[in-house]
């Protein structure tokens, strides 16, 4: 059977094409194998050429391709044979992931730019023909018709190219705040009204040239914004389309089944071929392989996964074939939770413009002082009032002052996406730039525990390997490094029983029925709780599986840092970030791995309410504080902190209140992510010290009438420009290996 026949079952067909009003289908690939331009330029043209196709757009960053095709003329399968002939394999993505907004926003800010262009460049040939004064005392009627081809060149770039700054400014008005559109507007208005009444009368100056010319340079800042953003947001896209749509399941008869991947339950068996994609979360049940998990985890090398191991959907089988016993599918999977907070890291970038209070600020000096021209203009001259005061709006309007932050923030989110440190919360890159303090969970975060068998200490005859099946079978409902440790020592002897009602209390353990017996898992006060029994001191430290009569079994972890760790520390240190250790731990689990990372300042049996109260003892020191966890248990203290991490296999609770997610599971990405906070504070301060300057500069001059507005609008215009090539130097010296102060980084 033909690789892509499934995809003409109408269900299967249904998640991946969307239908658009004018009965044409449209759908959204993945492809791979996107390397170069003349790959994508032969592909495209190979994909045109098809029967019934009417668009083809690549996106090459996110590897994704839009076709818009008549299914009538050309099939679903059809047309993934005819990627598949140009050696370009391609996966189709539900059609949730068909978001026209972003792509929308920028083609048509692309066509306003165009449109102001061409107009701009015509304007400007009319206006040097009056300026050089070539028809001047000449001929007055071929004068006045120069001022009406201006005019008439300039009604698509008033009337079309700058409406975003005229909506932007009602937007304003209505939400009584001032921000960058409202300026613009008023002098863009100003002017060509203005300059449409001299046209009109005969007489008088006429600034059409200066209005396009205006226009057309604030719109190309703005599509080099929406050109960046769009670009920041393909790393996350990348991650979230790795997933496919197609399993082959396993009947009970032994064959298999090729179903949608979203239709998979758990305990369904899965095949997987060499070099397939793991459709969902799962257990190896077959020999060891090798899978890459490059995108998931920003480890470049292939890494080995034994039976009994968990593979993430997302990952590319190696070497195989392999058999996975289905745990997590659709949006429960782990790249499931990253999509979800790709969504709100775009969410995020948009409200970036807008969002500065400094900005209204500006503005209300800018209209202050334009005023007070106007005003003094009357009283000397009233015949000057109207352009020196038009010069002084447009000079000092804050454009660049405006389009620093939103420029420098967009750019930075797109810097760490491809570090592996995605941004939900862009509030939190200005403010861990003066982070002075980080407080880290222990295990999973800054340590990795590990269970042996030697480790496990039945108490009341049972053998170890029961003892440690009931343990496996309660922590495998949880998420906390401790339990998956355990889990994943039991799952290479036999998989353990199923647990009944099972309740996790964050920070403290598990509890849960198994074969009609009450078992807890966790800490000794809480395995003991319907015991009352006294814990010898040799078990205070262990994990203890206890039961009404008292402790079962006891385990030890051994507890190595993780391989990052040390380096981390060291650069947070040498940045004057001083580190703590919050831990719900004992305290000698506690001192070993604080006195091996030189951490002097250390909490043990920390609750979660114990480790909010600790933040708030630190903030009320003036210290301001990033934490960084990975479980449940630290959602409280991730929420509360100045700023929060957490790593990328951390719990979904744990992710949805953190403003950082370090995509690699590494900590040097807080490395990366400080380097480049730094840097945007120092690039935003110097383009706002750049725009101060520029308008302490030149008002002056606009308000004494000694610049004319069309100079005034190529002023301010290019100062915009400066401010946008001056953002685009943020994460240079992060992609070089260097900090700005020429430390190297740990990459």
């Amino acid at each position: 059977m033909n690789a892509h026949a499934a995809w003409a079952h109408p269900q299967l067909a249904g998640q991946v094409l969307r239908t658009r009003t004018d009965g044409r289908s449209e759908i959204a690939l993945r492809v791979e194998s996107l390397h170069d331009a003349r790959q994508v330029l032969r592909l495209e043209q190979w994909i045109r050429a098809l029967p019934g196709v009417q668009r083809v757009a690549i996106d090459p960053t996110a590897r994704r391709v839009r076709v818009v095709w008549d299914a009538e003329r050309t099939s679903l399968p059809a047309l993934l044979d005819a990627f598949a002939e140009m050696r370009c394999a391609a996966q189709p993505l539900q059609h949730d992931s068909i978001d026209d907004a972003g792509a929308s926003q920028t083609h048509d800010a692309l066509k306003r730019l165009l449109v102001a262009g061409m107009c701009a460049m015509q304007v400007m040939t009319y206006a040097f023909v009056i300026y050089i004064g070539a028809v001047d005392f000449v001929d007055f009627t071929t004068r006045s018709l120069f001022r009406w081809l201006g005019l008439i060149s300039t009604l698509p770039v008033v009337l079309y190219s700058a409406q975003p700054f005229f909506v932007g400014a009602v937007r304003e008005l209505r939400a009584r705040c001032l921000g960058i559109n409202l300026p613009v507007a008023l002098a863009v208005a100003v002017v060509f009204l203005a300059s449409l009444f001299d046209t009109l009368r005969g007489s008088g100056e006429i600034y059409f040239d200066s209005v396009s010319m205006f226009v057309f340079l604030l719109l190309g800042a703005r599509y080099l914004e929406l050109r960046s953003r769009l670009r920041s947001g393909a790393q996350a896209d990348a991650v979230i389309d790795t997933v496919p749509l197609l399993a082959r399941r396993r009947r009970a008869d032994g064959e298999l089944d090729t179903v949608a991947a979203i239709a998979l339950l758990p305990g369904d068996r899965v095949h997987i071929d060499e070099a397939g994609t793991v459709p969902a979360d799962g257990v190896l049940e077959s020999a060891s392989v090798q899978v890459d998990e490059a995108l998931l985890s920003g480890e470049s090398r292939p890494v080995r996964r034994r039976c009994g191991e968990r593979l993430l959907a997302g990952s590319v089988l190696l070497s195989g074939p392999a058999e996975l016993r289905v745990e997590c599918s659709g949006e429960t999977t782990a790249v499931a939770r990253l999509g979800a907070l790709a969504r709100r890291t775009r969410q995020a970038r948009a409200r970036i413009v807008g969002s500065d209070p400094e900005i209204g600020r500006f503005v209300g000096r800018v209209l202050l002082l334009t005023a007070l021209t106007a005003l003094g203009w009357l009283l000397v001259d009233p015949s000057r009032a109207f352009d020196a005061a038009i010069a002084v709006l447009v000079v000092a309007c804050p454009c660049a002052f405006a389009l620093t932050l939103p420029l420098t923030l967009t750019r930075a989110l797109g810097v760490l996406a491809r570090h592996g440190v995605l941004v939900t919360d862009t509030a939190a890159i200005a403010t861990l730039a003066r982070v002075d303090s980080a407080l880290f969970d222990k295990t999973g975060t800054l340590g990795m525990p590990q269970l042996t068998l030697a480790q496990v200490e039945p108490q009341r005859g049972e053998s170890r390997e029961q003892v440690l099946a009931w343990a496996a079978a309660l922590a495998s409902e949880s998420a906390h490094p401790l339990a998956r440790a355990l889990a994943d020592t039991a799952r290479g002897h036999g998989l353990p029983p199923r647990a009944r009602n099972v309740q996790v209390v964050a920070g403290a353990g598990i509890s849960g029925a198994i074969d009609d017996r009450p078992l807890r898992l966790g800490r000794a006060d809480f395995a003991l709780a319907a015991g009352g029994q006294a814990v010898p001191e040799a078990l205070q430290s262990a994990l203890l599986l206890g039961d009404e009569q008292g402790i079962v079994a006891a385990f030890h972890f051994t507890e190595q840092p993780r391989a990052d760790a040390r380096r981390t520390l060291d650069a947070l240190r040498a940045r004057g970030i001083a580190p703590s250790i919050a831990s719900g731990d004992t305290a000698d689990r506690v001192a070993p791995l604080a006195a091996e990372l030189d951490i002097a300042d250390w909490h043990a049996r920390q609750t979660p309410a114990d480790k909010l109260a600790l933040l708030h003892a630190m903030r009320a020191r003036g210290r301001i504080t990033l934490a960084v966890g990975d479980g449940s248990n630290d959602a409280p203290v991730l929420a509360g902190a100045d700023v929060s991490a957490v790593l990328a296999g951390g719990t979904g609770l744990a992710q949805a209140h953190a403003d950082l997610l370090l995509l690699d599971g590494r900590l040097d990405g807080l490395i990366h992510a400080h380097t480049i906070a730094v840097q945007v504070q120092h690039v935003v301060q110097q383009g706002r010290r750049w725009s101060l300057f520029y308008n302490l500069c030149a008002i002056p001059f606009a308000a004494l009438g000694l610049v004319p507005p069309w100079l005034a609008g190529i002023g301010m215009s290019l100062s915009s420009l400066v401010v946008v090539l001056n953002a685009l130097r943020v994460g240079r010296h992060a992609a070089a290996g260097s900090a700005p102060d020429g430390r190297r980084l740990h990459a």
